[in-house]
């Protein structure tokens, strides 16, 4: 039987960039809310968990790997499996009484997984498409990894939460709510098996030597630190986020941990609805409305405000910290707020990101530059839950806004285009 070389884009695009955002949601997401559940401090969960944007950090090293051998459906595939896997191995670990070390074991392979399926998907879509789909789906692809956000941090946390009332049990709550989550894996896995096309171009580079591999590898690095302003820019993107980064770590506990210890008491379901559903849909928002923004006037123009968009709501939790209101409106505005600044803001980062990587290897550069952001995540968060116990959730998010400040002196030495993200441009 001949192998289908193209299929139905909507049959495929879909469900395959919804399964590239789950995992990644899991991973850094939904695992710090568990973890809490199960009474795992601040200090060890932002450390270890922070370990896991690894995978992100070294992804554009192994990514030649993944573009020479077997091919992208090989390994689109394999990895979904992996992620299922991973998925189960976390389920069967948590009854345990050693599952903490266990269970992050899998949720180390899975980030493993996910970032490679990043890899291989990214590259599938542009083999699988014709020029005129990869531009007309690009949309599509981003709305239902967005999606995917929306429904690994609201209705599924929020599954776990009815769990947690129905098992009266934590951890068998959570053991049951990743089963789920690895049997809709295997879905995927064998949707995917059998409705990805073969396309023609997507076989495994046999002509090419391992020394050429290399030797393009080294090229492509070493042109990207040789780019006019390559040091400020670094600095930019590893320091911008430095208050969210820490932020991110510590918003699901503070929200989750009882008021005696300085926290708002929510419940598991209350932090799907709040953080998982309203904040994620004033996430997609605000970037909708900064890429529309920077297409009319450039990214120059909106830089200083998207920053300022960035940072200052940040201020929300300082807000509750110190009020520790009960009342679910104000917090959920609070984080509307927040996650609306933060969406906006960070069109700018990520056009930057492009702006930086124009130029013969931009598809490489800016697997660089993502690289670059992942650790600028990752290693303020390492740290985050033993500043935050150390001095309290109050002056914990003082000190975040304290971190915003780097970021506001950095972009006043960053070169950028005028131009750049308009329409004209």
């Amino acid at each position: 039987m001949k192998k289908p070389t193209t299929r139905n884009a909507w049959a495929w695009i879909p469900s395959l960039y919804f399964a590239e955002g789950l995992p990644y949601v899991f991973v850094m997401t939904v695992s710090v809310i568990m973890y809490k559940r199960l009474d795992i401090s601040n200090t060890d969960i932002a450390l270890y968990t922070s370990w896991l944007y690894l995978p992100w950090v070294i992804k554009p090293i192994w990514s030649p790997i993944v573009d020479n051998l077997r091919t992208k459906r090989f390994w689109i595939i394999s990895m979904q499996l992996l992620v299922g896997g991973g998925l189960a191995g976390v389920a069967f670990t948590l009854p345990m009484a050693n599952f903490f070390q266990y269970s992050l074991a899998f949720l180390w392979l899975m980030a493993f997984s996910s970032a490679t399926h990043d890899i291989a998907a990214d590259g599938f879509y542009m083999l699988g498409l014709s020029k005129h789909d990869q531009a007309f789906f690009v949309g599509i692809r981003n709305t239902f990894y967005r999606f995917a956000m929306l429904a690994g941090q609201g209705p599924l946390v929020i599954l776990a939460g009815h769990m947690e009332s129905i098992a009266e049990n934590t951890s068998w709550a959570w053991s049951i709510t990743f089963f789920i989550f690895a049997a809709l894996f295997a879905a995927f896995c064998l949707w995917h098996l059998f409705i990805l096309p073969y396309p023609t171009s997507d076989v495994k580079r046999e002509h090419q030597s391992i020394k050429e591999i290399m030797g393009e590898f080294v090229e492509t690095f070493t042109s990207f630190f040789k780019k006019e302003g390559i040091g400020v820019a670094l600095v930019f993107i590893l320091v911008f986020r430095l208050g969210e980064a820490q932020l991110v770590k510590l918003a699901s506990p503070f929200l989750l941990d009882d008021l005696a210890e300085g926290g708002l008491a929510l419940t598991t379901s209350n932090i799907g609805f709040v953080y998982g559903t309203a904040g994620i849909i004033a996430l997609t928002l605000g970037g909708i409305l900064g890429g529309i923004a920077v297409s009319r006037h450039g990214i120059k123009t909106w830089l200083w405000p998207m920053v300022l968009a960035m940072n200052l709501p940040n201020l929300v939790y300082v807000f509750l910290a110190f009020v520790q209101t009960q009342n679910l409106g104000i917090i959920t505005a609070s984080v509307v707020v927040e996650q609306f600044g933060y969406g906006f803001g960070f069109t700018a980062y990520m056009l930057f990101m492009i702006y930086l990587s124009e130029g013969k290897h931009k598809t490489a550069h800016y697997a660089l530059c993502t690289g670059f952001m992942a650790l600028g995540m990752m290693l303020p968060g390492m740290i985050s839950g033993w500043i935050q116990e150390l001095i309290g959730y109050q002056y914990f998010f003082v000190w975040v806004m304290i971190c915003t400040i780097p970021g506001f002196i950095i972009i006043n030495f960053l070169k950028i285009d005028p131009k750049f993200g308009t329409k004209e441009a």
